[in-house]
């Protein structure tokens, strides 16, 4: 019997994944197969190598079509995503899912040279996005029970945009999918 969520997952990313990523030379789904391949190389936990790899579903299950961010919209792919996910996982997925844009904010008041690591795409982003944190936005950050994993999965995301890595195939993280499933 096929187990309803990883199917729909596998339609997600077969069939939404294959778009570029923003300005990057990769698509959604290297971008995800990456993301995921690094926090696993790093030995993080089943739920943040899963968080890693659905990390972006909100870019592929909004309905603003291509590139929102080249119209000047903030898509909030990290609320719809982690909304989305908080359905079929614990927060233990969801929740660095939905801060990995505040991680990004975070990272940038909080270590001078991270602003000079970003991404074209995500500098673009970043701006539609609130822009660095102020003092205040870091102390609530930091406070908040998922900020080592988030801003973790944040590194893995920026470190996600090589054109010539290899990975594993999806269906090797979706081997986590029974452990961090939503009861």
């Amino acid at each position: 019997m096929s187990d309803p969520l990883r199917q729909e997952l596998l339609e997600i990313f077969a069939g939404r994944a294959t778009r570029r990523y923003g300005l990057s030379e990769i698509n959604q789904l290297q971008h995800a197969l990456q993301a995921a391949a690094l926090a696993e190389a790093d030995g993080a936990p089943p739920a943040t190598v899963l968080a890693s790899l659905l990390h972006d579903v909100g870019h592929m299950i909004h309905r603003l079509g291509e590139d929102p961010a080249a119209r000047g919209v903030d898509d909030v792919h990290e609320s719809l995503g982690a909304d989305w996910l908080a359905e079929r996982f614990g927060p233990d997925v969801s929740e660095p899912v939905r801060l990995h844009v505040a991680a990004k904010r975070y990272l940038c008041a909080a270590e001078p040279d991270y602003f000079g690591k970003l991404s074209p795409d995500s500098v673009r982003s970043l701006a539609l996005q609130g822009g660095p944190m102020s003092a205040a936005e870091v102390a609530d950050f930091r406070r908040h029970p998922q900020f080592a994993e988030a801003v973790r999965l944040r590194r893995y995301d920026e470190a996600a945009k090589d054109p010539r890595a290899r990975t594993p195939d999806f269906d090797h993280f979706l081997r986590h999918v029974p452990a961090c499933r939503q009861p």
